[in-house]
């Protein structure tokens, strides 16, 4: 039996973080935007973008990162510099995608996965996370704040699709390196 890990996402589990984050999305969401979000790109589109960002990053600093149950993804986080306007360049990170499978929860990949998450933005010169959590995930936020993350006071709200409803986030923080 294999160790329970953390590791960088190889192109042939793109399908299966694609298809993670959708299931994701299903149980993250408020329900009122699941339909928009899931329509608005179908697993085929998503394989092939997660292909491209684990093959062809934009930035070295990019970097997609999976979880792992034995062999099994059960997770992933999607990393980079923070593209905030209010971002102080090279210095904040940004935790931009973090999915653990609903199945998988509570078994410590979580919190595997976000210290590798902390670790890798660190080694890569970042000295502040960041991350836009959904207003309405109390689970996510609570898990985030326990660990020593805080709400730094920006918030905002995203259309999901034209004239459709918006989801409101809020973005906490925390110093690393």
């Amino acid at each position: 039996m294999l160790a329970d890990s953390v590791r960088l996402a190889l192109p042939a589990e793109a399908g299966s973080i694609a298809a993670l984050q959708r299931r994701g999305w299903q149980q993250t969401l408020p329900a009122e935007v699941v339909p928009d979000v899931l329509g608005s790109v179908d697993l085929a589109a998503m394989t092939t973008s997660w292909e491209a960002a684990i093959l062809r990053p934009p930035l070295a600093q990019f970097r997609v990162l999976v979880a792992l149950e034995d062999t099994r993804v059960v997770g992933f986080a999607a990393l980079g510099p923070s593209d905030d306007p209010d971002a102080e360049p090279g210095a904040d990170g940004l935790v931009a995608e973090f999915v653990v499978d609903p199945q998988a929860q509570r078994r410590g990949h979580g919190s595997r996965l976000l210290n590798a998450c902390v670790d890798t933005l660190a080694a890569d010169g970042f000295t502040r996370a960041t991350w836009w959590v959904h207003a309405s995930d109390d689970v996510l936020r609570r898990f985030l704040t326990d660990a020593g993350w805080a709400t730094d006071g920006a918030h905002t709200e995203v259309a999901v699709a034209e004239g459709g409803p918006s989801l409101k986030l809020v973005r906490l923080h925390t110093a690393i390196g």
